[in-house]
């Protein structure tokens, strides 16, 4: 049975991992080692992915497994060694492709679920993709597919995306200059999809997909951080530089409200108060917010958004509004060279109101600022130097966060007595009167 997007647990979604590939390109490094276990810095490469995932909460893993199949479940088991479940199913003596590995699979599949390369590393909001294939069941589609604008950078553009209605074409095999997206290789789909697809047994999962555009029924997600894959030498070298910046070398990092501190507060006609932009066309920023953003980002911190949205929760607009909020944002910044590692949200409320329609969104949660839930998940896939690190705000429930994190603590604006109060009279590390001002202030 497929849960519903208002009522799924991650843990519960299965992933399955491609793992089959000869990996010829990488030499004798594959020779009798698989893609997956390709040496990054002392560690399995695909133990990086699985880091990632664990963070997310998954723990129902399917590796479809050719070549080096006996090293790739000597490795790894059954998961227990990295506290998640890993099945298994094998090609046998002839590889089938991705494709068949699929269909070969078919007895283990549940009924939906995601699937991924293991020879890539792809850090995206994965709570997201889950929501938006729910989501997008109920209106007609079988499959999502997560996709990036890559302009024939990191490999051949294969997708045609028209940001303003969404629609999209796919073929793997097709060279046309319209194609500037890529597929990413995270998707997810409906088992149904794998027993109603007739072919022979050896096939490329890219026919499937392909089939799945023509017939309307593969929704595209957009997301804007690229991807790392280890399929030849020169970007197994890239990513093993990613990896040491990222995991290996402490970075000094800004965690950032965001309503009032990068963006101003919007007039909700409805409530007749102030209040979050609900929709894009509601979101401006504040005068000298990219500036600000880009002298934090010279002066080597990572930056991340931490941000309470409990609009959904509270009927006032949807869980994807809330999300194509944060891809338009990174998608801005990120065309304007500020890369946002990430963009943390709290969709939950404590309460709700009888508007609420995510009914699953109201409860009682770590990641609800003061909580430092949001904070901290960076650290568990970052090597975050947090002596070094800061969280600015405009709000109390900001500055006791990033105390709860052990940061230092920037409240912008000004400090009234209420705040004060709601603070114990605690006061934050500094006061500013914009984020400019604090990047001014911020030592390299």
């Amino acid at each position: 049975m497929i849960p519903t997007a208002d009522d799924f647990e991650i843990s519960e979604i299965q992933i399955v991992v491609l793992m089959g590939g000869l990996g010829t390109r990488l030499g004798k490094l594959s020779k009798n080692t698989p893609k997956a276990l390709i040496d990054v810095n002392g560690r399995a490469f695909f133990d990086y992915q699985i880091k990632l995932l664990k963070s997310w909460g998954f723990k129902k893993f399917l590796f479809l497994v050719g070549h080096h199949a006996n090293v790739l479940e000597q490795y790894y088991g059954n998961g227990d060694n990295q506290d998640i479940s890993i099945s298994y199913s094998y090609d046998g003596k002839e590889l089938l492709g991705t494709g068949g590995a699929l269909k070969k699979a078919k007895s283990l599949l549940e009924d939906c679920f995601m699937i991924m390369y293991g020879d890539s590393f792809m850090d995206i909001d994965y709570y997201q993709v889950v929501y938006e294939f729910l989501n997008s069941v109920t209106c007609g589609f079988d499959g999502l597919m997560v996709i990036f604008k890559n302009n024939n950078k990191l490999d051949k553009s294969n997708v045609i995306f028209n940001p303003e209605n969404s629609e999209m074409f796919y073929d793997k095999y097709l060279n046309l200059p319209e194609m500037n997206y890529i597929d990413y290789g995270v998707s997810m789909m409906k088992k149904e999809v794998v027993l109603n697809y007739t072919t022979e047994d050896r096939f490329d999962l890219s026919d499937m997909f392909t089939w799945l555009c023509k017939r309307k029924t593969l929704r595209p997600l957009r997301v804007t951080k690229r991807f790392y894959e280890v399929g030849n030498i020169d970007s197994l070298e890239e990513f093993r530089k990613y990896a040491n910046n990222r995991f290996d070398t402490p970075q000094k990092a800004v965690f950032l409200d965001r309503d009032g501190v990068l963006n101003k507060i919007v007039y909700n006609e409805d409530t007749e108060q102030l209040d979050s932009p609900l929709c894009i066309e509601e979101f401006e920023y504040i005068d000298g917010v990219k500036k600000a953003l880009r002298s934090i980002q010279e002066k080597g911190y990572l930056i991340f958004i931490v941000t309470n949205q409990p609009s959904a929760a509270k009927g006032k607009t949807t869980l994807t509004n809330l999300y194509n909020i944060n891809n338009w944002v990174m998608q801005d910044l990120y065309e304007k060279n500020i890369e946002i590692e990430s963009i943390n949200m709290c969709p939950h409320h404590p309460t709700g109101t009888k508007q609420t329609q995510h009914k699953s969104l109201i409860k009682k949660c770590k990641c609800r600022k003061p909580e430092a839930d949001l904070i901290i998940r960076a650290g568990n896939i970052y090597n975050i130097l947090w002596n070094k690190s800061y969280m600015i705000g405009d709000s109390y429930t900001d500055i006791l966060a990033g105390k709860n994190a052990n940061v230092k603590t920037v409240f912008i604006g000004s400090l009234k007595c209420d705040v004060c109060s709601r603070l114990n009279y605690n006061k934050p590390d500094l006061i500013v009167s914009s984020l400019m001002e604090f990047a001014e202030y911020l030592p390299e």
